[in-house]
């Protein structure tokens, strides 16, 4: 059974593994502290992420490293099986994601962007391409999409959020102000970041 993780925990999955994979093939053996001295993580810390996704490591020896490895791989759904997603909303924003390579450690891979700007279809950013929202249906359909973000202006997102459950996308991104209406099946994550910059504001005040 899969066991439920934070959200910050799960951020440094991919950090582990990272280091994991870098060990050489000699290394058999690794332990919590090792990692945490490491990476310049509380050891308590890694080894609660640890023990959460893997359980506890052996007595003096810590964890058998390849076994690690694979268990932590299969927490983020075999980071070799990507999800593939696609942005609507070929702005600043919607490249600036398109060029981040980061996403691949999360399993995910962003395929494609779609715009309704003439200027943007047929070009590329991220070394990804901009296709017409016309084409958006047909694309998703064709390529397994299952992932969708939304970088779009808010009296256009929910528009672009039922084409998104039209075509069976199960899981959204919306970085629009508003908040979108969605069957239970499928999953909306609300990012905010002029919200997100607001509290780091208020933070510092204080």
């Amino acid at each position: 059974m899969r066991r439920t993780v934070s959200r910050a925990t799960l951020g440094r999955v991919p950090v582990y593994l990272k280091y994991l994979k870098s060990l050489p093939e000699a290394d058999k053996y690794v332990s919590a502290t090792k990692i945490a001295s490491s990476l310049k993580l509380g050891d308590v810390l890694v080894r609660k992420d640890l023990q959460m996704i893997s359980g506890d490591g052996k007595p003096k020896v810590g964890y058998e490293k390849n076994d690690l490895i694979a268990k932590l791989s299969e927490y983020l759904e075999n980071v070799d099986k990507k999800n593939r997603a696609v942005i609507v909303g070929a702005g600043k924003l919607g490249c600036a994601l398109l060029g981040y390579p980061g996403f691949s450690d999360f399993g995910v891979d962003i395929v494609a962007a779609f715009d309704n700007d003439e200027k943007k279809i047929g070009t590329e950013a991220g070394g990804k391409h901009i296709y017409s929202v016309n084409e958006f249906k047909s694309f998703c359909k064709e390529n397994g999409i299952n992932i969708g973000i939304i970088t779009v202006p808010a009296s256009c997102a929910q528009a672009i959020c039922d084409e998104m459950v039209e075509c069976g996308i199960k899981a959204i991104w919306n970085f629009g102000p508003a908040s979108l209406n969605v069957p239970d099946t499928v999953i909306v994550q609300q990012e905010n970041l002029a919200l997100s910059l607001a509290y780091l504001n208020v933070l510092i005040k204080d």
